[in-house]
């Protein structure tokens, strides 16, 4: 195998990796219904697969530091 196959077959990294709206639910502490709400309202990064829809993990995370309120960083 190629080296460029090779690399479209390992696993993503762990910032690429795809998560279901149930993970990222749990990963904010919010109920999915909410994360289904964002996404179709626009306001939640997301991916479309088919019919359903996913969550790129560095996506979440960079919506998490866009989203942080408080004292200047």
């Amino acid at each position: 195998m190629s080296d460029h196959a090779a690399q479209h077959h390992s696993e993503p990294s762990a910032a690429n990796r795809l998560m279901t709206a149930q993970q990222v639910a749990e990963m904010l502490e919010v109920d999915p219904s909410w994360i289904y709400a964002e996404t179709r309202a626009g306001r939640f990064p997301h991916v479309r697969v088919g019919r359903y829809r996913r969550f790129k993990l560095s996506a979440v995370e960079r919506w998490i530091e866009d989203h942080e309120r408080g004292p200047a960083r």
